[in-house]
């Protein structure tokens, strides 16, 4: 069955670790910017900072120079993703500089799965080397919406 995405919510009940306090910290001195939320994934070597999505682009910083930087100093890759209250944004901003024209969100019984339609020559850009993308784009989803799986169109 498939849920209206306009009508799927957020939950922002997050609890920070002492180690991703410690990021949250580091990263605010860096850039100047707070964020709303920091995920360490240590699957995919990365630490994910959600921010205002106004506030991207000074966080990545000109030529990308802030999330080189932490990115170094980490020893991690770093991800900014713009946050937005509504789903479909949201997946837009995970999936950025891909194009998404369209998102799905399919529940059964005890699954929720969002398909994610990208234009044709975006999508290899979309899925990210060896599916990093869809891993990033899963472990936001699941956080804030609890869905399961995501698949590109």
């Amino acid at each position: 069955m498939a849920s209206k995405v306009s009508d799927v919510k957020p939950q922002f009940n997050v609890k920070l670790t002492m180690e991703e306090m410690k990021y949250v910290t580091i990263f605010q001195d860096v850039t100047g910017v707070t964020p709303k939320d920091c995920i360490v994934s240590d699957e995919l070597n990365s630490i994910i900072f959600v921010v205002d999505n106004d506030k991207v682009g000074l966080a990545v910083g000109k030529r990308g120079y802030n999330v080189k930087y932490l990115a170094k100093l980490f020893g991690r890759n770093i991800d900014v993703v713009g946050w937005a209250e509504n789903l479909e944004e949201f997946v837009k901003n995970v999936f950025t500089p891909a194009r998404v024209y369209r998102v799905q969100l399919m529940e059964s019984s005890n699954r929720r799965t969002l398909y994610v339609y990208v234009d044709p020559k975006d999508k290899g850009m979309a899925i990210g080397k060896n599916g990093r993308n869809v891993a990033k784009a899963k472990v936001l989803m699941k956080r804030y919406y609890d869905i399961d799986g995501v698949v590109i169109y």
